[in-house]
């Protein structure tokens, strides 16, 4: 598959993830107690696996390799994206595909003189692990209130922090924050946040 083959590829690929992220939160909206039985499919669309490569291929731990020395330009030079994926698909769609051990290397913390433990997955978990984020992320945005902000897609931590900066423009006085040491270790849980709250009297508004 050459460039233009594969730039066209994407775009019907993203249209077609677009429309069925649609669909998924509309029905987690409509029905909160719904049951979503048949999403493993979805993991090895090809649709969803391209486009989840390419989110990993323009993230910029691109050049780092997971325990496998694989890196993503390595994919495209040696292997070839469109056979890669391939391979992939096939191995999810007979419930083969088995995760390896994530490379591990100890990085600084900012800050401090302590360092903390990354954790590298290899290129091809990181695809798969985008694909479930690609069908997951829409059904859990549907539960979650304006707000939350962490970890959340076009939100971060400063529209946070300009949040509470318009409460205290509007005669709320005290803020409250609270920060989870360790959560990533402590709590065994997909979903972790930091809450800051901002209050006056008995109202709050707590942002996430």
């Amino acid at each position: 598959m050459n460039t233009d083959e594969l730039e066209h590829a994407l775009f019907e690929a993203e249209r077609r993830v677009r429309e069925i992220q649609t669909k998924l939160h509309r029905w987690a909206t409509d029905d909160p107690d719904r049951r979503f039985d048949d999403l493993f499919n979805l993991v090895g669309d090809p649709a969803f696996l391209l486009v989840a490569w390419d989110r990993v291929r323009g993230n910029k731990g691109a050049r780092t390799a997971g325990v496998d020395g694989q890196t993503a330009y390595y994919v495209e030079a040696v292997q070839g994206v469109e056979g890669f994926l391939d391979r992939l698909r096939s191995e999810l769609k007979d419930r083969s595909f088995q995760p390896i051990a994530v490379r591990e290397r100890m990085i600084p913390k900012p800050g401090t003189i302590k360092r903390r433990r990354l954790g590298i997955p290899a290129v091809r978990d990181r695809v798969v692990q985008a694909s479930l984020k690609l069908i997951l992320e829409p059904i859990f945005e549907a539960d979650f209130l304006p707000c939350s902000y962490g970890f959340r897609p076009k939100r971060r931590a400063h529209d946070a922090v300009a949040e509470v900066h318009h409460f205290a423009k509007h005669s709320y006085e005290w803020v409250v924050e609270e920060t989870s040491r360790r959560a990533s270790t402590r709590f065994r849980t997909p979903l972790c946040w930091i809450g800051c709250g901002v209050g006056s009297g008995t109202n709050a508004s707590w942002l996430w």
